[in-house]
This record gives structure tokens, C-alpha cells and sequence, in this order.
């Protein structure tokens, strides 16, 4: 099989479907290293033109909520009372410092996710 540079949406495209024909290659084959440049390929192809954004601090605290299968009630000793975190999840008031500092330990989180602006809610 013949490989090339992905340089338009079309060559994208073609990629995906060839990277899928020898997905499930044996490993040390021909194919299979085949697939492994074109993974390659296709993953400068999208961080260039397909990036995928970071969530916004409430999105990530979320995320992280779901994945450590916690709770509101759980980020009480990180946030403060019950409300906080209620006020905090649904937009109504800002994380201060000291509760990133918390949430970055607790949620082993990125201060630099948890420190992102974002709106609030009216």
C-alpha cells in the first residue's frame, strides 16, 4: 500500500477508511506497520485541524465527578457546604483559589483546567 502525507479533508477521509481495512492486523506485519505510520499520519492531520478543546473548569470537574464516581456531597470538604458546590456546579459563583488548590488534589485535576475563565449564570 502506498502512503502520503494527509494534507486535505479528502486524503483525511481516505486515511480513516485504510486505517480501519488493517486495523486488526498481526502485529510485525507489513500492515500492521502500515497502519501504525498512517495512526501516526492521521493524528498530526487532527491535532492540526481537528483539535480538541479542553473543557472548561465546571465541564472538568464534572467529567472527573463521573469517572471517580462521586457525588455533590463529595466535593463538600473541597468547595464548602452542600449549597457551594451546588452554587459552584450550576455556574452561580466562581472557584476561588483555595478551592482549586483542594480540587487538584481531591480531583487530581490540572490547576491550569481548574484555573480557565468561564461564565456564570444568572
Amino acid at each position: 500500500m502506498k502512503i502520503k502525507l494527509i494534507k486535505t479533508e479528502e486524503d483525511y477521509k481516505l486515511a480513516l477508511v485504510k486505517l480501519d481495512d488493517l486495523f486488526d492486523a498481526k502485529i510485525g506485519t507489513k500492515e500492521s506497520e502500515d497502519a501504525d505510520i498512517l495512526a501516526l499520519l492521521i493524528s498530526e492531520y487532527e491535532s492540526k485541524y481537528h483539535p480538541i478543546e479542553a473543557p472548561d473548569p465546571i465541564e472538568a470537574i464534572k467529567i472527573r465527578m463521573q469517572e471517580l464516581q462521586l457525588k455533590q456531597v463529595d466535593l463538600v470538604d473541597a468547595i464548602g457546604g452542600k449549597s457551594r458546590v451546588s452554587e459552584i456546579l450550576n455556574r452561580k459563583r466562581k472557584l476561588t483559589v483555595e478551592m482549586i488548590r483542594k480540587l487538584t488534589k481531591k480531583l487530581n485535576l490540572s490547576a491550569e483546567v481548574l484555573i480557565l475563565d468561564y461564565k456564570l449564570c444568572n
